[in-house]
């Protein structure tokens, strides 16, 4: 589908929640966040970080649904991914809940594409669908790279993979018309450029939003400066840097709109965190936790455009390049 897809209805935001390591809530978003780790342990109370994964996105959800006063019964769908195999943080973390579950494997950009495929269902049939996703830090290391515990260097275009978690509720009900709502959306295309370092996520992604964003801009005829954000996550600062470079090629100077969620979580210098945040909890948590609050004060017409890299421990390690892909909602609010 290489169209722009204008939803029937809109679909508006119920509620969202966010839950956040320590890390994160030390960071420059601290204290915007839902939940936390009381213990300073990332472990939420688990035994292990991957179970601890899975209690991020449940504390997310069970937030949501109590901000809107819902209860499981009226949530028709639940769309959720994270990045350990075959999605067992989202599987296990969310077997609580008497919803009907759809897992998702988009890497970073599985916030955005859990939001189109609730949007497109909440649009066309009517029903309050559920978005969910989380990443942690720990549980991503050990899968993707190292141990923590092997002490490895870090190259300086590496990201911090982030311990944290998003919830959104959708619907088109109109009582909610007030809210945050979404109007189209793009899905992304698989984009691979020949990228095949592990420690520079922001290269291996760039290219992808670059194609979704110009695909945007191309069909739809509005300009970057139409739009009060536009937000990417999690490019990085390498991936950011790229970007707005072939944005600009392209004929769109991105750069007095562009935010992205990976450079707005941590403070790079304090904590030396290199290129920036990734994981899919990191735009789900920034998007929750700093950019929907703002809607329809100083925002009221965004692009939400979330990266992903899609690749495997095994692809890595026998050697392939890194297919990563984008997609893109477009948020608006009432003025």
């Amino acid at each position: 589908m290489n169209s722009i897809i204008k939803l029937m209805k809109s679909v508006y935001f119920v509620s969202y929640a966010s839950a956040a390591g320590e890390k994160e809530e030390s960071g420059p978003l601290g204290g915007r966040f839902d939940v936390t780790d009381a213990t300073k342990s990332d472990k939420f109370g688990a035994e292990s970080w991957e179970t601890a994964e899975g209690e991020m996105q449940r504390m997310a959800l069970s937030a949501a649904m109590k901000k809107a006063s819902l209860t499981d019964g009226d949530v028709s769908v639940l769309f959720a991914g994270d990045l350990q195999n075959q999605c067992v943080g989202s599987a296990y973390g969310l077997l609580g809940f008497d919803v009907p579950y759809m897992g998702l494997y988009g890497a970073c950009s599985t916030s955005a594409e859990g939001l189109i495929l609730a949007s497109l269902v909440s649009s066309g049939y009517g029903l309050t669908a559920a978005s969910v996703t989380s990443s942690h830090n720990c549980a991503a290391e050990r899968q993707f790279r190292n141990p923590l515990e092997y002490g490895g260097q870090r190259a300086p275009t590496s990201q911090w993979t982030v311990t944290a978690a998003g919830a959104f509720l959708l619907s088109p009900d109109e009582k909610y018309a007030e809210n945050p709502f979404v109007c189209e959306v793009l899905p992304g295309r698989a984009v691979d450029r020949g990228i095949n370092d592990l420690n520079n996520m922001g290269a291996a992604m760039a290219p992808a939003a670059v194609d979704t964003l110009a695909r945007y801009f191309d069909e739809s005829g509005m300009r970057p400066e139409d739009f009060d954000l536009i937000l990417t996550g999690d490019l990085g600062a390498e991936g950011s840097r790229i970007l707005c470079e072939f944005m600009s090629a392209s004929g769109y100077d991105i750069r007095s709109r562009h935010a992205d969620c990976g450079l707005m979580i941590y403070d790079r210098d304090g904590t030396d965190k290199h290129s920036g945040g990734s994981g899919c909890g990191c735009s789900a948590a920034v998007l929750s936790a700093s950019v929907l609050p703002r809607m329809g004060h100083d925002l009221t017409d965004i692009l939400f455009a979330a990266t992903g890299a899609m690749m495997s421990p095994a692809s890595v390690q026998q050697g392939n390049s890194i297919p990563a892909i984008c997609h893109l909602l477009r948020i608006c609010a009432r003025k």
